[in-house]
């Protein structure tokens, strides 16, 4: 009897395996803190270990929007001033240093691909080397210098520091879907006696927006997620983000697991929900830009 091969079995096993892996690796965090956040304080600190918590409960999340719980014996206050001026602070942050790196780079792309000036290139390659640059070796420079414009703990300060460190980025973004789109249709508005900056907004700009789309999706995501650069530039709550609020819930004699963890919980809800809308054009402009 001839005997039959199972080619095809092995290479589906790995790469069955492989997804289960990078599944278990990146939504098992996000899982476990899922559900210590709806453990009550008292399972958190037990000896036994849970995959689930046996009583779930709901009050580290009360806690954050308003609510108080008895631990112990003692009430816990709410946290809901500093959590939503955090989320505040998070969400202007994020969007205004997205509005402004995208709208720089849409113009400032633009004259690197389609306008002729000395030195264009070699601009551009010293500009995009900069993120080559670690961030530690430029923060004492840059808090002097923003200690002498007074933008310390202020939005417009925060803005342009997340706009300076990724608009490199959306410039490399940008440039490289510009270059890929033929310059046809602009000529033809040209000769139909459109101005460049006319031709750049109805025409270019329009045909660009799967790129500007996921140069807008991967700053604000850099940007929600930043610690260093509000740990150092916003001491207070006047500008402190989600990300630098979290970890003060860790006290000198107490870590309140439940509440951090529902925190963080809440704080990815936004990232996700973009990345879940706007996932299509995240890929499309890449592969617009990779087309070049």
């Amino acid at each position: 009897m001839a005997k039959r091969t199972f080619t095809g079995a092995a290479p589906t096993a790995a790469k069955i395996l492989g997804i289960l892996v990078l599944l278990f690796w990146s939504l098992g965090p996000i899982y476990w803190a899922l559900a210590t956040s709806l453990t009550r304080p008292d399972e958190l600190v037990s000896k036994t270990a849970h995959f689930w918590p046996a009583h779930v409960t709901l009050e580290h999340y009360a806690r954050l929007f308003g609510g108080s719980s008895v631990s112990q014996g003692n009430t816990v206050q709410s946290v809901w001033p500093e959590f939503s001026a955090a989320l505040v602070n998070s969400l202007v942050t994020s969007l205004g240093a997205t509005i402004v790196t995208v709208a720089i780079a849409a113009f400032g792309a633009y004259a690197f691909v389609r306008l002729n000036f000395p030195g264009r290139n070699m601009l551009f390659v010293l500009v995009v080397a900069t993120m080559a640059i670690p961030a530690y070796t430029v923060m004492i420079p840059l808090y002097r210098l923003m200690i002498q414009l007074g933008l310390i703990d202020t939005y417009v300060g925060i803005t342009l520091i997340y706009t300076s460190a990724f608009l490199p980025l959306a410039l490399w973004l940008m440039r490289t879907v510009y270059q890929a789109m033929p310059i046809s249709l602009e000529e033809a508005a040209w000769l139909d006696g459109a101005g460049r900056v006319y031709t750049l907004l109805r025409i270019v700009l329009p045909l660009a927006a799967p790129g500007l789309i996921a140069a807008a999706l991967l700053t604000f995501l850099n940007a929600w997620g930043q610690f260093i650069v509000p740990l150092v530039f916003s001491p207070t709550l006047a500008t402190k983000p989600l990300t630098v609020l979290i970890p003060e819930f860790v006290t000198r004699n107490y870590v309140d697991y439940g509440l951090m963890n529902a925190a963080g919980i809440l704080a990815i809800i936004p990232p996700i929900v973009l990345v879940v809308f706007l996932n299509r054009y995240l890929v499309s402009g890449l592969m617009a830009g990779a087309q070049k």
